[in-house]
Formats: C-alpha cells, sequence, structure tokens
C-alpha cells in the first residue's frame, strides 16, 4: 500500500532523513521506531506532504505521491494523527469530528462514521457538545484518533499515541490501536514505547540519526541486541 524509498529530507540547510526505505502492506500495523529527534516525525511529515523530500520517491496504492500537496494525499486515502493531540480546543467534540469528516458525501455518512469512533472511544458520545480543550489528555488523545479516522482512511499514520498519557490510558490506546488492526485498519505507528508498540504490530523499523538501522519481524526485534540495549535497557 505505502512504499518509501530511500527519500532524502532536510529543514533548510540542515538534513534529517537520509535515503529512509519502508513499506506498509495492506491490514499490517508497521511500527517506526526510535528516540526523540531519530527522524520518526519527519518521516510521517514527509509522506504526507509537509516536507518535501530533496530526493527518493514515496508511492501510495502505486500512485507516485512525492509531489502531490497534502490535501491530494488526503483525498486518496491517508490521514495522519500528529503528537501532542493537537485538537481545536475552542472548538466542540461533534465539530472537531465534523472537520476530520471533510471529505464525506453525505450526511449519513458523517453519521455513521461518528457511531463507528464512538463504537472505539464511548467517552467521545457523552463528551460531544464539550470543548475539546477542556477534556483531559487521554480523552483529547481518543479526539486526536477519532478525527483521523473521520476520513474513513485507508493508511492511518499515527505519531507518538501515548505520549504524555498516564500508564493507565496507555494501556486503553495502544488496546485501541490493536482493535482497529483486527478490524482491518492498516496502520503505520511511530512510537517511543517500543515494547507495547513491538507487542501489537507486525512488522517494525528502526531509525538513528535520520537512518533506517534495523528492520523485521515484530517478534524477531524485540528480542535483537540492537533493541534490547538501545530501547530496553536489557
Amino acid at each position: 500500500m505505502l512504499e518509501v524509498s530511500e527519500v532524502t529530507a532536510a529543514y533548510g540547510e540542515v538534513p534529517v532523513l537520509h535515503q529512509i526505505s519502508l513499506r506498509v502492506t495492506q491490514g499490517e500495523l508497521v511500527a517506526l521506531l526510535g528516540s526523540n529527534g531519530a527522524g520518526k516525525t519527519t518521516t510521517l511529515k514527509t509522506i504526507i506532504g509537509a516536507v518535501r523530500p530533496s530526493s527518493g520517491a514515496i508511492k501510495f496504492e502505486g500512485v507516485d505521491i512525492t509531489k502531490k500537496t497534502t490535501p491530494e494525499i488526503v483525498q486518496l486515502g491517508l490521514s495522519y494523527v500528529p503528537e501532542g493531540r493537537l485538537v481545536f480546543s475552542s472548538l466542540t467534540v461533534e465539530e472537531n469530528l465534523r472537520l476530520g469528516a471533510f471529505l464525506a458525501k453525505s450526511k449519513s455518512e458523517v453519521k455513521a462514521r461518528m457511531e463507528y469512533v464512538f463504537h472505539l472511544f464511548p467517552i467521545l458520545k457523552e463528551r460531544l457538545g464539550q470543548k475539546a480543550g477542556t477534556l483531559s489528555g487521554g480523552e483529547q488523545q481518543m479526539l486526536a484518533i477519532s478525527r483521523g479516522l473521520m476520513s474513513c482512511p485507508k493508511l492511518l499514520m499515527l505519531d507518538e499515541p501515548s505520549l504524555g498519557l498516564m500508564p493507565k490510558l496507555v494501556e486503553e490506546v495502544f488496546a485501541t490501536i490493536a482493535k482497529l488492526k483486527e478490524e482491518g485498519q492498516t496502520i503505520l505507528l511511530v512510537e517511543q514505547n517500543v515494547r507495547e508498540a513491538l507487542d501489537i504490530a507486525d512488522r517494525g523499523y528502526v531509525i538513528q540519526t535520520g537512518r533506517i538501522v534495523a528492520s523485521g519481524l515484530s517478534k524477531d526485534l524485540v528480542e535483537s541486541d540492537l533493541i534490547r540495549k538501545a530501547f530496553l535497557g536489557i
């Protein structure tokens, strides 16, 4: 579904990504792992068109999206949930969700999508008329993920969904991501919680200083010396 081939990207004159290559096939949950500043977020931003690669190519379902705009990429079926939640705090939960459904063609389609996210996060139905800025951190993360799902994406990209959450809420978020995978959603997950991410992922990539340094099946990565020493403290 997604193929990133030898992509290099920079912020101004500062190189960030160095010939990054990765792939995601339909129905997979793929984890992109690394420490702060490794290039994980930049990789997702490059895929979604917010950062322009200086070389390499990105294809989605066989279509070259390397030079397409973010709206064009979203219309093809990609959705990006950024780190830090970034909900529209002055708008209600319902208004945030409706913004995520801007591609929907009818009111019935919007309603069906809302019912789906309420199935995942029942608390949002109770908070429908509440301002997003007054929600707890966990509820805001639920809203951010739900807003991403409102576009009915073929591929959902999640950037650090557990960031800043209490351990109990981290468990809930990962359980929901696993449930999405079980229901057929294709997911590219960026995470610092390495063991939790690999527990639910099919495959993973490890990025360090803008380079992919390891990749493979999750069960193999979690036993690798690189993961055990660099991320698990073993």
